[in-house]
């Protein structure tokens, strides 16, 4: 059976994409830091908890070590934690405002990867996702005809580009495994608070990180999607 973790999984996007995976028949571990909540969460939806806590070294190694324990192995890793830093001036923006966003946008996201990657080599076919967006695309915030080019999100935008460049730069350096990164889309959850017209359901929002969590050894790597495609990085 393929085993899974889902980092922030106890809510939104990572809820979701648990309970799809538990659907189709993986093993889903739940990562979250509130270990009441995250046991509720896990309960709920057919996952095991795992407590992890992507900002803390200690956390994510006792949960590397629970999987070696439990599983021996991870075949799919979707690095779905992460904190949302609303319209910033560019005047305003400090080191100490960037620091909590790149602590777990960014460094969480390598914290996690360097502690399960031996598990992940022990697989036949290992799976990385990183959950990204499109306010972190240069290509899509330049460009005029898309949404994304209206909003000034210096600090957020540039944690999810940072987290892109990983991306790539995972892909090369790690042939053996596929490596993506997507775009869910603007999702209504928790992360942002919106909802409304124009915003997808979480459901739909989760369909391109369920699609790249399942791919096969001959599957993409090193490729940035939404559920229609390609986008550029």
């Amino acid at each position: 059976m393929t085993s899974t973790l889902v980092t922030g999984g106890n809510r939104g996007l990572g809820r979701e994409t648990a309970r799809r995976l538990v659907e189709l028949g993986h093993t889903v571990y739940l990562g979250a830091r509130d270990a009441a909540r995250g046991q509720i969460v896990a309960d709920q939806v057919g996952a095991r908890f795992v407590r992890l806590d992507v900002t803390d070294d200690a956390s994510v190694e006792a949960a590397a070590d629970e999987l070696a324990r439990r599983e021996g192995r991870l075949d799919v890793l979707v690095n779905n934690a992460g904190v949302f830093e609303g319209m910033v001036a560019p005047q305003d923006v400090t080191v100490a405002r960037l620091r909590p966003v790149f602590e777990v946008n960014v460094f969480g996201a390598v914290r996690v990867i360097a502690a399960f990657l031996p598990l992940l080599r022990a697989s036949d076919a290992p799976v990385i996702v990183n959950v990204g967006t499109g306010l972190g695309s240069f290509g899509m915030v330049t460009d005029p005809e898309r949404n994304e080019s209206h909003y000034a999100l210096p600090i957020y935008a540039s944690s999810k580009a940072a987290l892109h460049m990983l991306t790539v730069q995972y892909a090369r350096g790690l042939p053996d495994l596929r490596i993506n990164a997507v775009e869910p889309g603007f999702t209504a959850t928790d992360l942002h608070g919106m909802s409304g017209p124009g915003i997808q359901s979480v459901a739909e929002g989760v369909a391109v990180i369920v699609r790249m969590a399942t791919v096969g050894p001959d599957g993409p790597t090193g490729t940035f999607v939404d559920r229609d495609g390609e986008l550029p990085w």
